[in-house]
């Protein structure tokens, strides 16, 4: 009996030596895992380290990290807006910079140019800033995908390129807008008497334009959204005006040669057959209307429905 007990007393020990073992491995695992964290973080320091003293070295290295980085956080945030937010806040206070209402017509692309110098002899505006404005149609138009030709067409229509007009509604500015109706669009710009700024009409009417053509669902039906005709029977011509002068103006970018006091009768006028200028997205099944009459200043219906 004794026998068995001191025969059978190794094999009782063994779980606790086995146990014993494990933790010693364990520990040996957990106190290299411990000195190699160590050793990586005392590697990452002073990398950070060399790499700040060296940055901090060259001033205009650390000015481009802190742009980069912050234009990356404004990304990011940008990324989290709704898309309505989006859009005003790429429409929101223009820099200095920007704020130019002049630009050099020879400083532009080759479509670009086109339609600012027809623009000018049409209009009977100066090309400088006429130039400025076919600029910023196309900053903005790409910015909320819609046809650059079709912001001009409207400020053809609406003003005649005169940025202190003023209807006898209330419609102001280039693109003629109600600004009692949307004076919240222009606090980013300092208030309602921006309505007369070049810039900051233009990008609120872009704003204004493109919830229309959401609303509406197509082009010219967010054309009588914008004149405040979307529950009339009759537009006045409104819409087909803005088409033509659009397509007009479509032509004169892509090489065409349109007079300057073309009618704007488009059963006349042959479409243009080549692709529309860059950023000219907005519903193109749109782009052919088969009757216009000739732009007469602001000869529109007077504007209901605060648009």
């Amino acid at each position: 009996m004794n026998f068995n007990d001191s025969a059978l007393a190794p094999l009782g020990r063994w779980p606790a030596a086995f146990a014993q073992g494990v933790g010693v491995v364990l520990r040996d695992i957990g106190n290299g895992l411990l000195e190699i964290s160590h050793n990586l973080l005392a590697l990452i320091g002073l990398a950070v380290l060399a790499v700040s003293v060296f940055v901090g070295s060259h001033p205009q290295m650390l000015q481009d990290v802190e742009t980069r980085t912050l234009d990356w956080l404004q990304g990011r945030l940008v990324e989290r807006m709704p898309a309505s937010e989006r859009l005003a806040q790429a429409m929101a206070q223009p820099e200095a910079v920007e704020r130019a209402t002049a630009a050099d017509p020879s400083a532009l692309d080759r479509q670009q140019g086109r339609m600012a110098q027809w623009l000018a002899r049409r209009y009977k505006v100066a090309p400088e800033p006429v130039a400025r404005l076919v600029q910023e149609a196309w900053h903005l138009g790409a910015k909320a995908d819609v046809d650059p030709a079709l912001i001009l067409a409207i400020m053809a229509i609406e003003s005649s390129f005169n940025p202190f007009a003023q209807s006898a509604v209330g419609a102001q500015g280039l693109m003629q807008v109600m600004t009692r109706v949307h004076d919240d669009k222009f606090e980013a710009f300092g208030g309602n008497h921006a309505a007369f700024d070049p810039v900051a009409n233009l990008r609120v009417g872009v704003q204004i334009l493109k919830e229309c053509i959401r609303r509406a669902g197509s082009v010219e039906g967010g054309l009588r959204f914008y004149v405040g005709a979307a529950n009339l029977p009759d537009d006045g011509g409104y819409a087909a005006r803005v088409m033509a002068e659009r397509e007009h103006l479509r032509r004169v970018a892509l090489g065409h040669a349109v007079p300057f006091n073309v009618p704007t009768n488009l059963a006349q006028v042959p479409a243009a057959t080549t692709p529309a200028p860059p950023a000219a997205k907005a519903a193109s099944a749109d782009t052919a209307p088969t009757l216009a009459a000739a732009p007469e200043g602001l000869s529109v219906p007077a504007r209901i429905a605060g648009l």
